[in-house]
């Protein structure tokens, strides 16, 4: 009789809260509340969450909410497993910090931010194909100008970095903003450094009148995404290794233009075709040239001889373009499923 009393209290509760939260409220699909059998349950969610007023979030959770059940069900989810899911997760979220994003590692690992990339930028014939951002981006870069290091002395293999941003068309983009960030010798970056008083290894520039970009930077090196927390204990329970092939990150920024989010790798790198978070593109592998004249290396304003010479264009969609042609891929894809 107490839990009938308790259960009425907390239906009211329950309807109280809905009556002055929810305005317009379809009060008939409450009932239906009370079936919470594996073959009802799903449904009732679906239902309470109808009442959401933004069509695309609620088109989301209905996928969301459709698939998860299924997964449950499909695979016959335990309550152990299903705790030690949240578990994860929560620690997954405890580990994050201004300069730590282990989401952003988890869904790097998972391949999900590899396909979510790739879906909202599909490849084009002659623009620079994106790539993931990685958990390593921020917001502390110095300004430089053309020609400038974005690395600190001694921090590796000195790279000659240059070229020109420019339109499909072959137009140049100018005033175009550019983010760089990468890897010391060591495979790691500054954030991962407990001593780090600013940044070292990227910098923020902008390209000339014609789209020329130019600075100095250091050959990076293959590296192990962050293993000690929960992503690199989940990796290593799936048998799977955490290295990711040297890179070098960009970002490209244009009023008028698509974003340009990439990363260019190495040729000859042993973790090419195993990179632990599927960021290589093939269109993204560079060869740069081992250059040794001093007297060229002392002009660019590094100490010594020899260097690195990566010359490398980026082509950029204006948002038109690029928004024409996700719809397409969107389109074709759909018309696949047919």
């Amino acid at each position: 009789m107490n839990e009938e009393r308790s259960s009425k209290k907390v239906g009211k509760a329950v309807l109280d809260a809905i009556k002055s939260g929810a305005p317009n409220v379809d009060l008939d699909l409450l009932p239906n509340l009370m079936d919470m059998s594996p073959a009802s349950i799903t449904e009732n969610v679906h239902a309470i969450n109808s009442l959401c007023k933004d069509k695309r979030q609620k088109f989301l959770f209905e996928q969301l909410v459709t698939h998860l059940h299924d997964f449950a069900r499909e695979v016959g989810l335990t309550t152990e497993e299903w705790m030690t899911a949240i578990q994860f997760l929560t620690s997954t979220g405890k580990i994050c910090s201004d300069i730590r994003q282990e989401f952003i590692l988890l869904s790097d690992v998972l391949g999900l931010s590899a396909l979510v990339d790739s879906m909202n930028h599909p490849v084009t014939a002659s623009a620079t194909e994106g790539t993931v951002l990685g958990p390593f981006f921020t917001e502390d870069a110095k300004e430089l100008k053309a020609g400038d290091s974005i690395a600190s002395e001694g921090k590796g293999e000195y790279m000659w970095c240059e070229g020109r941003i420019v339109d499909i068309n072959g137009n140049p983009v100018p005033h175009c903003k550019i983010e760089t960030w990468e890897t010391d010798d060591e495979g790691k970056y500054d954030t991962q450094y407990e001593e780090r008083t600013e940044a070292d290894c990227r910098g923020r520039l902008i390209s000339d009148e014609q789209g020329y970009y130019s600075y100095r930077a250091i050959l990076p090196t293959p590296y192990p995404i962050p293993n000690d927390g929960p992503v690199g204990a989940l990796l290593k329970s799936l048998n799977r290794h955490v290295f990711r092939p040297a890179h070098l990150h960009m970002m490209f920024y244009r009023e008028g233009y698509e974003t340009l989010i990439t990363a260019l790798y190495f040729k000859g790198d042993p973790y090419l075709k195993s990179d632990a978070v599927f960021g290589v593109k093939t269109s993204l592998i560079v060869d740069p040239v081992l250059v040794k004249d001093e007297s060229k290396a002392k002009a660019l304003g590094f100490k010594n001889g020899p260097f690195w010479h990566l010359k490398k264009d980026y082509v950029l969609l204006t948002t038109a373009q690029a928004e024409e042609q996700k719809q397409k891929s969107l389109a074709n894809y759909y018309a696949s499923l047919q």
